[in-house]
């Protein structure tokens, strides 16, 4: 079984900064990319930033240049900086692992932290 447990969230200003983290737990001998999705309230759920196993990175236009995502292949372990906050950015954000391989040969497409919420007031 493979869990993602996220962490770092909580209440920040407009302007201020934040780093959430999240590792993967699990008898794992691979996972292909990792990555960052947040959800705001009443909205769908949206991706943020990814980042391969190789370490090529994506984000969404909203978050480009504000915020930085980077991997620990090693602990299995994503994570995001994020700096000049807007109160936009307010929502839960949930990691995301795709591709994860267990060592007994078990394989999962996709799979979900619980989340942590993160809220910017201006």
């Amino acid at each position: 079984q493979v869990q993602l447990v996220e962490s770092g969230g909580g209440l920040v200003q407009t302007g201020g900064s934040l780093r959430l983290s999240c590792a993967a737990s699990g008898s794992i001998s691979s996972i292909n990319g990792m990555g960052w999705y947040r959800q705001a309230p009443g909205k769908q759920r949206e991706m943020v930033a990814g980042i391969t196993s190789g370490g090529s990175t994506v984000y969404s236009d909203s978050v480009k240049g504000r915020f930085t995502i980077s991997g620990d292949n090693a602990r299995k372990a994503v994570y995001l900086a994020m700096d000049s906050l807007k109160s936009e950015d307010t929502g839960v954000y949930y990691c995301n692992a795709v591709r994860v391989t267990l060592v007994d040969g078990t394989s999962y497409s996709e799979v979900w932290g619980q989340g942590t919420l993160v809220t910017v007031s201006s």
